[in-house]
């Protein structure tokens, strides 16, 4: 016996309920009220394989209200994903699959983390730029091998996040045909009815954008949904807004429409009456074997799959040097010779010694590794010509040409670093953006999220401390740097010269398992003399940079602009005749990942006096010097004055730092 409709749509339903009730928590609303969109758009449109959810080709969906996340927990489990019976039964439980909100990574067909919103849609915006840019890249006539569509299900409180005019206005600009995005217009939020704080004209807001709106869609009718989707699909060149009338909770007898379903369950008596409403005559998490056929989506995804893979070997045969590189691209791993041609660099670099900022010695590493790298995609923040992240070979992603390396995000801080994650979990790209260190408040909370799923998105931050200047403290980043070294999985660079800026460009395009900052300068940095075996160890984070005979007395840390300043109050006290020991430190994690012999080697336990100096927060580096140690580092925020005057007023000048070692030792 096959089913009905309504009873795959409802199926979602009892699930949702079930698993929330269970729970004792979590948001039953959304699935109950998108079940009907989840349906329609799932059983006919979506080109997806269960047994395989990493195909390349895939559609991609992300459900950025993801508090409604037992939508696409039933939509896996329903339709044949590994999410099991007794998986949904866990839900928001200790090591589960089925957290409260999707975390990529926890369960297949996540393809991203959807908590704080606005970020869901951000990251589906990356998805569909990744897409049309690789199949730009790629495609060739009568060999479309890339082409699938980013879906995306949004509610009001996306909408109202700022990051999603950020990303939507990209996205209308770069004319994302592929995009379709369903707006759950249903009206509540958390706080009740949002006529009182949501008043915006959201279709002529999209269309403003430059996006293909359809406004009015009754999202329980199945048939307006699919002649909406069938509109979306039919055009190319606009991303589509799909507006779906719902009702929050549908099928609830005493809940439905309110805001008492949004995010608690509906309790036993309610769910019983939702039941019988519904005509779902079965008890909880029980779905009937002729539902479960209806929805399973192996068989036809593996056909999906297998069509394209026929269509894969046609294109390889024709084009075999561009296939061999789509598939290394898609699979993650860099070209075979990248990391000798990135040490011959980097040695190079060694033997020129040429003084710069290390935002030019980033741009200079960018002009020698991105030739060798076609994965790169990178971008700026509006800033461009002060980050220095345009090399020679770069070219714009334009909505008539996607083909190009580099996107011009224009003020879109948030937007930008959301989107980057967007592209790296696509796959086939290595995206880097670029703002200012201290504009990276306005991102933060993308950079959590690549920390958070590991993925391999560069942020490059110049204009790192005071030696900004003129712009003043509100462009001077002082406790930054320490919020981004306290983050799990996120490493971080400051490099003092050429050198260590290669070396901090190679760490992060290697690096697989999380993000990557770059903290790069705006003045000029004197270049750093090294042996052989000191450049050897600077791909180690941290570094015996300057030495004496024996054991040295005390030892100087420092990083980036810094090291300079060190290297020259070493020379001052070594002409005293106190015996000192430089350690440069451009990655603290890269060096805390070391083996405890080389860090003890740098290091010496026998050598407790220690200053670290770095124009930042001073509280991060008691880790290293101890409680009796020494900061030369900031408390406050910066002034505006010229970066020479900032420095001697706060005290990073060679002086002080001889005056701070002297006092620790207690020389008079």
């Amino acid at each position: 016996m096959s089913s009905t409709r309504q009873e795959r749509v409802n199926a979602i339903r009892a699930l949702s309920m079930d698993a929330v009730q269970k729970a004792k928590s979590g948001h039953p609303g959304a699935p109950m009220g998108m079940a009907d969109i989840a349906e329609v758009l799932w059983c006919e449109y979506l080109q997806h394989n269960p047994a395989n959810p990493n195909w390349v080709n895939r559609d991609r969906f992300v459900l950025s209200n993801g508090h409604g996340s037992m939508l696409l927990y039933s939509l896996l489990h329903l339709t044949g994903y590994d999410l099991s019976i007794d998986d949904l039964k866990n839900f928001r439980q200790l090591h589960s699959k089925t957290a409260g909100h999707p975390e990529y990574g926890y369960a297949p067909g996540i393809e991203t983390t959807t908590g704080p919103l606005g970020q869901g849609i951000a990251n589906a915006v990356g998805m569909a730029i990744a897409e049309k840019t690789l199949a730009a890249q790629f495609n060739r006539d009568g060999h479309e091998v890339v082409d699938h569509y980013t879906y995306a299900f949004t509610g009001d409180g996306c909408l109202m996040e700022g990051i999603s005019h950020e990303v939507c206005s990209l996205a209308g600009t770069l004319g994302l045909g592929k995009l379709v995005v369903f707006y759950d217009d249903n009206g509540i939020s958390i706080d009740g009815e949002v006529e009182g704080w949501f008043t915006d004209d959201t279709p002529k807001r999209f269309e403003s954008y430059g996006w293909q709106v359809i406004p009015g869609v009754d999202g329980h009718d199945a048939e307006a949904i699919k002649q909406a989707v069938d509109a979306a699909r039919a055009n190319p060149n606009q991303p589509t807004l799909i507006c779906c009338k719902t009702i929050i909770g549908f099928g609830s007898p005493n809940k439905e429409g309110k805001e008492s379903c949004h995010g608690a369950p509906l309790g036993d008596d309610e769910i019983a009456l939702t039941r019988e409403k519904l005509g779902w005559t079965y008890g909880p998490f029980e779905i009937p074997e002729n539902i479960y056929q209806v929805w399973d989506a192996k068989t036809k995804g593996q056909a999906v799959e297998q069509e394209w893979n026929t269509a894969f070997a046609a294109y390889k045969e024709a084009h075999p040097e561009l296939a061999a590189e789509l598939e290394r691209r898609l699979a993650g791993e860099l070209p075979a010779d990248f990391t000798e041609q990135a040490q011959a660099y980097i040695k190079e670099c060694q033997s020129k010694g040429e003084t710069l900022a290390s935002r030019k010695a980033s741009q200079n590493t960018l002009n020698a590794y991105g030739p060798l790298l076609p994965e790169l995609l990178g971008g700026s923040a509006d800033l461009a010509g002060s980050n220095l992240t345009l090399w020679k070979e770069s070219k714009g992603v334009a909505k008539e040409d996607a083909s190009g390396n580099y996107i011009f995000y224009g003020v879109r801080e948030f937007g930008m670093s959301a989107i980057m994650n967007g592209i790296a979990l696509h796959g086939g790209f290595v995206p880097y953006g670029a703002t200012f260190l201290i504009f990276m408040e306005y991102a933060r909370n993308a950079v959590r999220m690549a920390a958070l799923m590991k993925q391999r998105s560069i942020f490059v931050y110049t204009h790192d401390s005071i030696g900004l200047g003129e712009d003043g403290p509100t462009h001077q980043p002082v406790e930054q740097m320490a919020s981004l070294r306290t983050t799990p999985n996120m490493s971080l660079w400051r490099p003092c010269d050429t050198v260590e800026s290669a070396v901090a460009w190679k760490a992060a395009i290697e690096r697989k398992d999380g993000p990557t900052s770059l903290v790069f300068s705006r003045q000029g940095l004197p270049h750093q003399t090294r042996t052989d075996e000191q450049l050897v160890n600077v791909a180690k984070g941290g570094y015996i940079l300057r030495d004496c005979d024996g054991l040295p007395e005390l030892i100087l840390i420092a990083t980036g602009s810094e090291v300079g300043l060190a290297m020259e109050a070493a020379e001052q006290l070594a002409n005293k005749g106190t015996k000192v020991r430089v350690v440069s430190m451009p990655s603290t994690d890269v060096f805390e990942a070391q083996d405890v012999e080389y860090k003890l080697q740098v290091l010496p336990l026998e050598v407790p006096a220690r200053v670290a100096i770095e124009a930042a927060h001073a509280d991060y580096w008691y880790k290293y010097v101890g409680l009796d140690g020494r900061v030369v580092g900031m408390q406050t925020f910066g002034e505006s004055a010229p970066a020479g005057d900032l420095f001697k007023e706060f005290g990073f000048t060679v002086e002080n730092v001889v005056t701070v070692a002297e006092d620790l030792l207690n020389i008079e």
